[in-house]
């Protein structure tokens, strides 16, 4: 993805992030007694997106710096392996990052279609409380311990 897609990406998000503070407070927490991915909730969760996603992208921008001035000639060989796995183990790091970045914008895309919230298995609501804490679940607590059970079964096999 080029700087420029990206940047678009963000001032898009954040255009959409400053949309919903218009109506929505900061102290808002969705509950159970409101309609389920009613607007307020909706809005709550693209902004948590949003905001988790921007964290992603600085941490990635600040260890590709860190990378660029990390380059250096350490006579020391202890030294310099102990350097080239710190970085190999923060490439890594960045690549889960990278991906989790994907799964947010999948979860972004579906709040755009109207598909958010729901278990893409069962099309049941996922809970209020497993989105809170996973925004990128695509699936119920049950149909995702379900999926686990079956992928520990085909694993043992």
């Amino acid at each position: 993805m080029s700087e420029d897609s990206t940047a678009m990406d963000v001032d898009h998000e954040e255009g959409a992030a400053m949309k919903a503070e218009t109506f929505l407070p900061d102290d808002y927490r969705p509950a159970e007694d409101e309609p389920f991915m009613n607007e307020r909730q909706v809005e709550y969760f693209r902004r948590k997106l949003i905001n988790w996603k921007n964290e992603l992208l600085a941490d990635s921008r600040d260890t590709i710096e860190g990378l660029q001035d990390g380059t250096r000639n350490i006579p020391d060989v202890a030294d310099r392996a102990s350097e080239e796995t710190d970085r190999a183990l923060e490439l890594r790091t960045r690549d889960r990052q990278r991906k989790l970045v994907l799964k947010i914008d999948s979860a972004l895309r579906r709040i755009d279609e109207g598909e958010y919230g729901y278990c893409e298995v069962t099309g049941e609501p996922i809970s209020l409380k497993r989105l809170d804490a996973r925004p990128i679940a695509t699936m119920s607590l049950e149909a995702q311990e379900r999926h686990e059970r079956r992928e520990k079964v085909h694993r043992d096999e």
